[in-house]
């Protein structure tokens, strides 16, 4: 059976891949094509859509018995991915491509590998009599702070809808993880006054102010890891912060008047998360702001919060956790220091795991690529998960 299934995988995840779904992009096309799919399988679907209508979250059920009262169990997958510039790619990094037991393609592990087979193994779930409801979830906009996730819960919680487990196929090699540490994105904004740089008092430095607010960030990192002396689950063990990415100027010759930098803190608990927020923008209102305006009226610093993720906190009896260690075997549990949606499942009231195929070494990089083994595995849980759920 597996590999009948394992065969119409493929053909899905190869058709996943084709849709160039970057986070921020429009995802509609795919969610055309799963929710065709998920019908097909006797699936009845509703969506909820960004601001603009451009990008889309698909709920779909395959009901139990008639009248049953069960709560169901979610199967809960990201569609958006992480940009691919082709040319640092063996091949087309939109073209699915096999060999040695591998396929390659952006999204593949992380996580379109997961979406293919939870579609795959549908009509599975439709072709018998299910004790509870199945679910599948897909979001948009995971990568750039989970903003698809919480408006399907949000429309959950409306529709009055309960469930007993959640199932986040992220790429964990299909070990069971029951907590990872928060994740918050920033970018944040400098403006000051353009000018020649033979004279430095005609104009302010967006860059320079820069530098100081990522020292202070630098500053507030070391004290991140004094924070918490006792060892956590995590590793590392205490909350981190990295600063990413700087823009800004035009030349050497040219005093630059805008900055900006991205930054982001991946907290152990909210506690963490509030103090940098608090130190580093206390530092910007009470000392670079005053600075900057002295030169430059219009002068500011701004910060953008690109997303502020909830961790996903160990539960001491979880049934999700319980669940999928009996559907794989394998009653070991770990952590892992990677944001998903995992948090704001939870958050819900819905318990929750994570387990899916992949490793988080092949997300996001060049020639990313998902093991024939791994999608087996993960489709051998959602066929021992369907059997469960007749029996």
């Amino acid at each position: 059976m597996i590999d009948k299934i394992f065969s119409e995988t493929i053909k899905i995840l190869s058709d996943l891949i084709k849709f160039q779904t970057t986070s921020g992009a429009s995802n509609l096309e795919l969610i055309k094509y799963c929710e065709k799919k998920l019908e097909k399988a006797g699936a009845t679907s509703f969506k909820t859509f960004n601001d603009s209508g451009s990008q889309a979250n698909l709920f779909s059920t395959i009901k139990g018995k008639d009248n049953s009262n069960n709560k169901g169990i979610i199967l809960s997958g990201h569609t958006d991915v992480v940009p691919a510039v082709s040319s640092e790619w063996t091949s087309d990094p939109y073209v699915a491509r096999e060999k040695d037991n591998k396929v390659y393609g952006r999204g593949t592990c992380d996580m379109k590998g997961f979406i293919a087979c939870t579609l795959a193994v549908a009509p599975l779930f439709a072709s018998k009599k299910l004790k509870a409801p199945i679910h599948f979830s897909y979001t948009f906009d995971e990568e750039t702070g989970c903003l698809g996730a919480p408006l399907v819960l949000a429309d959950l919680k409306k529709r009055n809808i309960n469930f007993s487990a959640c199932i986040i196929g992220e790429p964990t090699n299909m070990k069971t993880i029951n907590a990872h540490k928060g994740y918050n994105e920033y970018i944040t904004h400098f403006t000051g006054l353009s000018g020649h740089a033979s004279n430095p008092e005609s104009g302010v430095s967006a860059i320079e102010y820069a530098i100081q607010y990522s020292n202070k960030l630098l500053e507030l990192r070391d004290e991140l890891k004094k924070r918490n002396s006792r060892k956590t689950i995590f590793s590392p063990s205490y909350s981190t912060l990295q600063i990413g990415k700087i823009s800004g100027g035009l030349s050497a010759n040219v005093i630059a008047d805008q900055c900006s930098l991205e930054w982001e803190v991946r907290p152990i608990n909210k506690e963490d998360g509030e103090f940098i927020s608090n130190n580093i923008d206390a530092y910007a209102k009470d000392i670079l702001i005053p600075k900057i305006k002295k030169n430059n009226p219009k002068g500011d610093i701004k910060k953008e919060v690109v997303g502020e993720v909830v961790g996903f906190n160990k539960k001491e009896s979880s049934e999700a956790v319980n669940l999928v260690c009996n559907l794989t075997g394998d009653n070991e549990k770990n952590t892992m220091s990677f944001g998903t949606e995992a948090g704001l499942f939870q958050n819900s009231g819905i318990s929750t795991v994570i387990c899916g195929p992949g490793s988080i070494k092949q997300a996001h990089t060049v020639d990313e690529y998902i093991t024939f083994d791994q999608l087996k595995k993960c489709l051998t849980m959602l066929v021992s998960l369907q059997e469960k759920m007749t029996n």
